[in-house]
């Protein structure tokens, strides 16, 4: 059976397997959704043995659950592993959603929820993309999954489930759907990620919050200091001031950058989309660059004082601050945080007290473009899309895939499908089922070219 024949036989079924999916609220930074996570494992359990596995385990790690399917055909046949999260970053603020954000809903033939992209939908291609190929006697391989519960925080314990499981998870290259596309119209594949370095700063200045008329110009406010740390990490060309960030960048090369540039890129409509009147970064690089190849400084929240409705004259005890760099090929991210710690502690007034937490981190990862994978992911794209796809570096960071390439000893093929409107990790996130559609068609390509 062709496969959109096989799509339409099968569409209902496939729609209410991904909702049972996304229903399932499993956000791996709330402590209070624990119970949920291992619901979502046990049933990405059910759905791996309905699509044909010979065998799916939901198994421990030191924080949440992993689930591990294999399918063997023949031990002669190269061996793919499939990743994929089951966790979804939170879903504040709530006010900003114009649907439930775990109820999914279709609208204009696009599916609203969280989770939609990342990763319940674009796991959910995999699965479906191995389950058609297999019932069609496509496969030249053999498939293994696994589906964790923590990507979204830096994939805690799954180093050490790899490092205690090598055999099991024994593999000649990784497939990954959770990764995006230049354009509906432009697909590419992600051919390297950024790393990542994660901290949290707390600031303590008096015992308890002080009256602001009889205390302050004084003592010192927190969160003005916090502020004053937070500015002076970048200067007034984007250039980040931490001493010795730079020193492991890599220098990209011209034929490199003359390969971003060739992507399509139109700056008003980038703008427009987002809702900005300009764009700023680091000097000397284009926005392609600034978000592909060159490390970042962003703050990611920051709290302290009186944050209520109308005014109370308060010098607040404490602030905080959620910061992240993301990190490019060669810095590596525990020297990054620990370099972090020290100049933050170093730089600190007298008048607070400064603690600095590294939360999580990892490391960046290059795909090579002439691997027989990546020649096979290419010519399913191809097919799926009606043209070649671009090979493009993309900003995100993925910590897990070095750590797979590190403990495993193979590499990533990262065959993602999502779109800069699928707003993920925002209120709404979404993504087209014409995209879902071509990119489960794309893997089954793969499938089709790779081990013959």
């Amino acid at each position: 059976m062709d496969f959109q024949s096989y799509l339409e036989a099968h569409r209902a079924r496939f729609r209410e397997e991904l909702f049972s999916l996304i229903r399932i609220p499993s956000i791996s930074s709330d402590s209070a959704h624990k119970a949920d996570m291992t619901a979502c494992a046990e049933r990405w359990r059910e759905l791996l043995l309905a699509a044909g596995v010979d065998r799916a385990e939901v198994l421990p790690t030191s924080t949440s659950p992993v689930v591990f399917a294999e399918k063997i055909l023949d031990a002669s046949y190269p061996t793919v592993l499939v990743y994929g999260h089951y966790d979804v970053m939170p879903v504040e603020p709530l006010e900003l959603w114009k649907t439930s954000p775990f109820e999914p809903v279709i609208e204009n033939d696009i599916l609203y929820a969280r989770g939609a992209d990342d990763d319940k939908g674009q796991s959910f291609l995999q699965l479906k993309a191995f389950e058609y190929a297999l019932k069609e006697r496509l496969l030249r391989c053999n498939v293994k999954f696994i589906i964790e519960g923590g990507e979204e925080i830096g994939s805690p314990g799954v180093a050490e489930f790899c490092r205690e499981n090598k055999e099991l998870l024994r593999a000649d290259i990784m497939l990954v759907s959770d990764t995006s596309m230049v354009g509906a119209e432009m697909p590419s594949i992600t051919t390297g990620l950024r790393g990542l370095a994660y901290w949290q700063i707390e600031v303590t200045g008096p015992n308890h919050d002080l009256h602001s008329g009889i205390f302050g110009g004084a003592v010192a406010n927190p969160v003005n200091v916090l502020c004053k740390l937070i500015a002076g990490m970048t200067d007034a060309d984007g250039h980040i001031t931490l001493p010795g960030f730079y020193d492991d960048v890599e220098n990209v090369s011209p034929q490199e950058r003359a390969m971003l540039a060739a992507v399509p890129y139109d700056e008003e409509k980038y703008k427009a989309n987002i809702g900005v009147q300009a764009l700023c970064g680091e000097k000397g690089y284009t926005t392609l660059e600034r978000t592909a190849i060159r490390p970042t400084f962003d703050v990611c929240g920051i709290w302290g004082g009186y944050t209520g409705e109308g005014a109370k004259t308060v010098l607040p005890s404490k602030a905080f601050a959620k910061i992240s760099c993301r990190l490019v090929p060669h810095q590596n991210h525990e020297k990054i945080a620990q370099m972090m710690i020290d100049h933050l502690r170093r730089i600190a007034p007298a008048g607070v007290q400064i603690e600095i937490t590294s939360m999580h981190g990892g490391e960046s990862y290059v795909c090579p473009i002439d691997l027989p994978a990546y020649k096979a992911a290419e010519k399913g794209y191809e097919e799926a899309f009606g043209k070649r796809p671009l090979a493009v570096r993309r900003g995100g960071s993925i910590p897990i895939i070095a750590v797979f390439e590190k403990e495993l000893g193979i590499k990533s093929i990262l065959m993602g499908f999502g779109l800069e409107s699928d707003a993920t990790h925002s209120p709404n996130e979404n993504m087209p089922l014409d995209i879902m559609r071509k990119g489960i068609k794309a893997i089954i390509g793969f499938y089709k070219h790779f081990g013959k």
